[in-house]
C-alpha cells in the first residue's frame, strides 16, 4: 500500500485497516466489509500491529476505534493525516463526549460513528465514506453544529453550552437517564427508582423521543449536553 497524495476514484479494490481491539465487534464489522467484492479489509486489534501496518503502505479508508489496549486512536489518525492526506478516516467508538470528538475531528477522522448507532449497512457506511462524505452520529452532528454556532456569537457568548431542559424532560425521566448513564439496567433502574420494571421502557421510549435519539449512547450524550446530567 502506498501513501495516498488525494482522493482516488472508487475503482477496483478499496484496501481499508479497520483497528479494534474489541474481537466480537471487530470480526463482525471485518466480516460484513469482506462480504462487499470491492473491498480488501485488514484487520488488527492495537495500535501497535496498525502502526506497523502503516509502515507497510497508507489504505485508502482507516476505521479506527479510539481506546486501545497500548494507545489512543487518535495517534493513528494523525499520523495518517500527516502521511496521506487523500485516505479517508472514520472513527467507530464508544466515546461520544466532547473531548473525543473535537480531538478526532480536529486531528484529521471526517467521519464520527458511536458504535451503538453504527448503521447495520456497514460496507454503504464506508463507501459514502470514500466518495468524500462524512458519516456521523445524529447526536455528535448535533454537538458539532451547537459548536459551530456558539463560536460565530460574539463575546461571551463563545463560551455558552446550554444548559437548559430544552427537551422539557420529567424529573423522573432525569432520575432514569442518570441511571441509563451509569449503565444500570431496567432492573436496576427500577429498582433503585422505586419503579415497576414494565414502567422503565415507556419512560426510556419517551426520553428518545424528547432528545430525538435512538440509542442509550446519544441520550446520555444529549443529556450532558443541554446539561442534564453531569458524569
Amino acid at each position: 500500500m502506498e501513501p495516498r497524495a488525494e482522493r482516488l476514484p472508487l475503482e477496483g479494490l478499496i484496501d481499508i485497516l479497520l483497528v479494534e481491539d474489541d474481537a466480537p465487534t471487530r470480526e463482525r464489522l471485518s466480516d460484513a466489509l469482506a462480504a462487499a467484492s470491492d473491498f480488501a479489509v485488514t484487520s488488527v486489534a492495537n495500535l501497535t500491529d496498525a502502526l506497523a501496518k502503516l509502515d507497510e503502505g497508507m489504505p485508502r479508508i482507516l476505521l479506527t476505534d479510539l481506546q486501545l489496549p497500548d494507545g489512543h486512536g487518535i495517534e493513528l489518525i494523525r499520523r495518517v493525516r500527516r502521511d496521506s492526506p487523500g485516505t479517508d478516516i472514520m472513527v467507530i467508538s464508544i466515546l461520544g463526549d466532547e473531548e473525543s470528538v473535537i480531538a478526532a475531528i480536529t486531528a484529521g477522522a471526517t467521519g464520527y460513528l458511536l458504535k451503538d448507532a453504527f448503521q447495520t449497512d456497514v460496507a454503504a457506511t464506508v463507501r459514502e465514506l470514500a466518495l468524500g462524505h462524512s458519516p456521523i452520529s445524529a447526536s455528535i452532528a448535533r454537538y458539532i453544529v451547537r459548536r459551530t454556532q456558539a463560536s460565530l456569537q460574539p463575546g461571551p457568548e463563545v463560551e455558552r453550552r446550554p444548559t437548559l431542559n430544552t427537551a422539557r424532560l420529567t424529573a423522573r425521566e432525569i432520575d432514569i437517564l442518570w441511571g441509563i448513564a451509569k449503565g444500570f439496567s431496567y432492573a436496576d433502574i427500577a429498582e433503585h427508582l422505586g419503579l415497576s420494571r414494565q414502567t422503565v421502557p415507556g419512560h426510556i421510549k419517551s426520553i428518545y423521543r424528547k432528545l430525538e435519539v435512538n440509542t442509550r449512547g446519544e441520550a446520555v450524550f444529549e443529556a450532558v449536553q443541554q446539561g442534564l446530567i453531569r458524569l
